[in-house]
């Protein structure tokens, strides 16, 4: 937080997305990831020094001049590596009715195993999450908003109510 105003390291955003989820989404790419999965799709992102800076209010008002956006993906990079920061930003846009993706290189057990707060809250916010590190050698790009046959979309608000992972089998 920088002046009262919390800020995001970020790689960059693509305001029109039809690939990063369902709907027409607006996506922001974490810059820093701990990862760096071999054959990583976006391995600019994984230094946490790049990118740039934006705060989330400048992210909010972005997201909002598009009409038709109907969610927001937090990709990457890591967005769990900005917890609290992401957390944030998705609480002002659920509230603004919007619904968030998440992709990380963690499963959705990894995230509950770590107890902290800031990770809790990013989970909380996320309607869909795609975990789990991209693998090379499971890479298929038929997939729906994958990249490797590993990676899930788990309904986390179903996955809530079971405590384990809830599979979306179809978008």
């Amino acid at each position: 937080m920088v002046n009262g105003q919390v800020r995001l390291r970020i790689a960059g955003i693509v305001r029109e997305s039809v690939v990063d989820g369902p709907g027409l989404r607006y996506v922001i790419f974490a810059q820093g990831c701990p990862h760096r999965c071999p054959g990583c799709h976006n391995p600019e992102t994984w230094d946490p020094a790049g990118g740039y800076d934006v705060t989330v209010d400048e992210i909010v008002a972005d997201v909002e001049r598009n009409p038709l956006t109907r969610g927001v993906t937090f990709s990457g990079g890591e967005p769990f590596s900005q917890a609290a920061a992401f957390a944030s930003l998705g609480r002002l846009l659920k509230d603004k009715g919007y619904d968030i993706v998440t992709y990380t290189g963690y499963t959705y057990e990894q995230l509950r195993a770590k107890g902290e707060e800031a990770v809790q809250d990013l989970l909380e916010m996320t309607d869909i999450l795609i975990d789990g590190p991209f693998i090379l050698a499971e890479r298929d790009i038929t997939l729906p908003f994958r990249g490797s046959r590993n990676q899930r979309i788990i309904d986390v608000r179903a996955s809530k109510t079971t405590e384990a992972p809830v599979a979306i089998l179809h978008l």
